[in-house]
């Protein structure tokens, strides 16, 4: 379920960093739920870092982090995020273990990007939990943690009140999943703008592609994806797209498993889901033009959808995050 904001006292984010840290991470951490947001007119949240000692030594001795919280400030968080260190065969610090126990068991949502996962499954709040963690791990962890349910073709796992990302890239894509279940799509479009990264992609997506960068520049699928989010409301196929492409379903699939790690149909309802949002945000409050306009078609497979990737209806969402709805359409 999505968390409950408040504009008069933002959600408390709060990040351990600890000896060794990847700096790419707390980076991303920072750039999502840290800076300010004029262009909203609000600060999202109340960010904070914090560490075990006045002195920390980040990734192979990159920099040395100084002037943050101590340890203590974890208390206070409502979300937390763990520390993520590449060194995963050392044991985290008791103290570091300790303060995310207590925050689980308060009920702050926990959050793990990439080696976070260790830290989580080490505090013990991940035993016959779902997580992923970055690929390269996957043997060490189930060997270390048989007892986590781990996916590791993923690029992030939503378990509730316990989020986990592949690593890398991935913390992006959960910490813009995290904006949109807190804030709503919109909100979520702003910052990715700011970001110039891409507002959603879907968490069941795999954690790498055959080719990042495409060997051929013909065969970007970019030109095909503008094509269809300017066309989202026509009655778009997997069939239409591969002749639009001028390929085969065959291959316009391979193209998207390479390019994109997903399907056409998974791509397609994930952007019309994401133009549903929006429309109900913008304060569309007819529920059968919103499911007409972003091509899902009638308003009961919207519901179906959005109940299945929110964990909301559509009454739901427009309540929380939905302007008034424009005069004539109430």
């Amino acid at each position: 379920m999505a968390q409950e904001t408040s504009h008069a006292a933002p959600h408390r984010v709060v990040v351990i960093v600890d000896q060794n840290s990847n700096p790419f991470e707390l980076g991303c951490a920072t750039e999502v739920f840290g800076l300010r947001r004029p262009e909203i007119g609000r600060d999202l949240y109340d960010f904070r870092l914090c560490s075990p000692e006045p002195r920390t030594l980040m990734r192979d001795g990159f920099f040395t982090l100084t002037g943050v919280a101590g340890l203590e400030a974890a208390a206070t968080a409502d979300t937390l995020i763990v520390p993520n260190r590449p060194d995963v065969e050392v044991p985290r610090r008791p103290a570091v273990l300790d303060a995310v126990r207590e925050a689980h068991a308060r009920g702050a949502r926990l959050i793990g990007f990439c080696s976070g996962a260790f830290t989580l499954a080490e505090a013990g709040v991940l035993d016959g939990r779902r997580a992923t963690a970055h690929w390269q791990w996957a043997d060490a962890f189930r060997a270390r943690f048989p007892s986590v349910r781990l996916e590791t073709d993923v690029l992030f796992v939503d378990d509730g009140d316990i989020l986990t990302a592949a690593g890398s890239a991935a913390a992006l894509d959960l910490g813009l999943y995290v904006v949109r279940r807190d804030h709503g799509a919109e909100v979520a479009n702003s910052v990715s703008r700011r970001l110039v990264f891409a507002a959603h992609r879907d968490g069941g997506q795999r954690q790498f592609v055959e080719r990042p960068v495409p060997d051929i520049p013909d065969e970007s699928l970019a030109p095909l994806l503008a094509w269809a989010q300017e066309r989202l409301d026509e009655p778009l196929t997997v069939a239409g797209l591969a002749a639009r492409a001028a390929v085969s379903p065959a291959t316009l699939h391979r193209r998207f498993r390479a390019q994109l790690g997903t399907t056409p149909l998974a791509w397609l309802t994930g952007e019309r889901l994401a133009l549903a949002c929006r429309l109900i945000e913008l304060g569309e409050a007819r529920f059968e033009t919103v499911a007409r306009r972003s091509g899902l078609g009638t308003a009961a497979n919207l519901r179906a959808l959005m109940r299945r990737e929110t964990g909301l209806t559509p009454l739901a969402y427009r309540r929380r995050f939905g302007a008034e709805p424009a005069p004539g359409r109430r």
